[in-house]
């Protein structure tokens, strides 16, 4: 039971381990790939793929947040997991489809206007990355049930796992295969993710016995019973808010690829929306935390609010220490492996985002009030607000302006995540929680 700030900080501390370790990924993918052949080349069609993966796979990003919030007992469980089962082939299948090679040469050379090496590496990296929608749904499914169960340490022992089988595998493929490094980073990704899921079936065995057998159930504002259509009107806003969302790094690609300097803004983004993922991570973290402990008790709405202003500070400040000190150096030349002529594009870039980890915080932990009190439309508005501010200021800065891409695209993506903010803090009273 959450009774203090300290036992909510233990409960979301496994969980920011988790995503810490996951946050991981992305710079030592990169740092890989930096040190390939064609790394410039590979980063940027390790970003693509990327892009392409992780908005595929986004209708399946809420299902931990929706197993959290909706799963109390056998009937609830069946009915979401049947649910579940639908969102991953789905998604599965949408990927299929970008695969097809007339639909893919539209959408990567006609409308994004790559570069031909670029598409080619990106094709094959897709097709690595076939297993992943699924895995990720069926991996978050289970973790929000481990998580309403009060078992978060089990998701970061899973994630450690994940971690561990995606350097063995790019640690591999770089000595013993004469791969690209586009291709190596897809499949230390989906062998990791693939691992994770798998391993996340085991450590649920003992709550899904006692799901079926009704025990150690809370109720709290869940009915006891749940059928399709009310899952639907409830999930429905949450994926569409996880694809919109989820359209941000697809869209600053495609933006970026028509502003100036468009292969060095490719290459460099993925290696600074890594790191600053790394510093995000803390916050996203936040938003299942903070709904387990509304569902226990609304009154622990104080705590969470406390919690979330100085971890959003903290967070904020972490970032700075590297973006305004000479670690940026370090860290993009010697750790990250950028050549010194694309150093000084994300130095800037990552000044330029100091301020997004405290609004990230921030919005995990508004959303996570909002689908407590079962208004999820809202969100899904936040988030279009938040890319339509987005979008406009890229139009602004990098096609007017003339801004390399990359500053442009982190300009941007600031100022649609404030605008997200400020658009859910404007209807906070309506949740009847303050």
């Amino acid at each position: 039971m959450i009774r203090s700030t300290w036992s909510i900080f233990l409960f979301w501390l496994p969980l920011s381990a988790q995503w810490l370790m996951m946050a991981t990924e992305g710079p030592f993918l990169a740092a890989v790939i930096a040190r390939l052949a064609d790394p410039t080349i590979n980063l940027a069609a390790y970003g693509v793929a990327f892009a392409f993966a992780i908005l595929i796979e986004s209708p399946v990003i809420m299902l931990m947040s929706a197993s959290t919030a909706l799963v109390t007992n056998s009937q609830t469980y069946r009915k979401l997991r049947n649910f579940m089962h639908v969102m991953n082939v789905t998604a599965t299948a949408f990927l299929l489809i970008v695969l097809i090679p007339f639909v893919y040469e539209w959408l990567t050379i006609r409308l994004l206007g790559l570069p031909p090496e670029i598409t080619r590496l990106t094709y094959g990296a897709l097709w690595i990355l076939l297993p992943w929608p699924s895995a990720i749904g069926y991996r978050r499914f289970l973790h929000g049930l481990l998580i309403r169960a009060g078992h978060t340490r089990l998701l970061a022992y899973g994630t450690t796992l994940r971690l561990g089988v995606m350097i063995l595998t790019a640690i591999s493929l770089y000595t013993l295969w004469d791969w690209p490094g586009a291709w190596i980073g897809a499949a230390s990704l989906s062998l990791g993710v693939t691992a994770e899921a798998l391993v996340a079936r085991i450590m649920a065995a003992k709550t899904l016995r006692n799901l079926n057998t009704n025990k150690n159930l809370s109720t709290t504002n869940v009915d006891d019973k749940l059928n399709y259509l009310e899952i639907v009107k409830f999930y429905y806003p949450l994926a569409l808010t996880s694809f919109i969302s989820l359209t941000v790094q697809p869209l600053l690609t495609f933006l970026m690829g028509r502003a100036p300097s468009p292969l060095e803004s490719l290459a460099v983004f993925p290696v600074v929306h890594s790191l600053s993922f790394f510093f995000r991570s803390f916050g996203l973290s936040y938003q299942e935390v903070a709904l387990a402990v509304l569902q226990e008790n609304r009154e622990n709405f104080p705590r969470l609010a406390r919690f979330a202003l100085w971890l959003g500070l903290a967070t904020s400040l972490g970032i700075a220490s590297i973006a305004f000190t000479p670690f940026t150096i370090i860290w993009f030349e010697q750790i990250a492996g950028l050549r010194p002529e694309l150093t000084g594009l994300a130095s800037t870039s990552l000044k330029i985002l100091v301020p997004v980890p405290a609004l990230s915080v921030f919005l995990s932990f508004l959303r996570s009030i909002y689908i407590q009190a079962r208004m999820t439309s809202l969100i899904t508005a936040a988030t279009v607000v938040e890319v339509l501010t987005l979008a406009i200021l890229f139009i602004l800065l990098g096609w007017t302006l003339d801004m390399p891409g990359v500053i442009a695209a982190f300009y941007a993506f600031l100022g649609g995540r404030l605008a997200g903010v400020l658009f859910l803090l404007k209807d906070i009273k309506k949740c009847e929680l303050v």
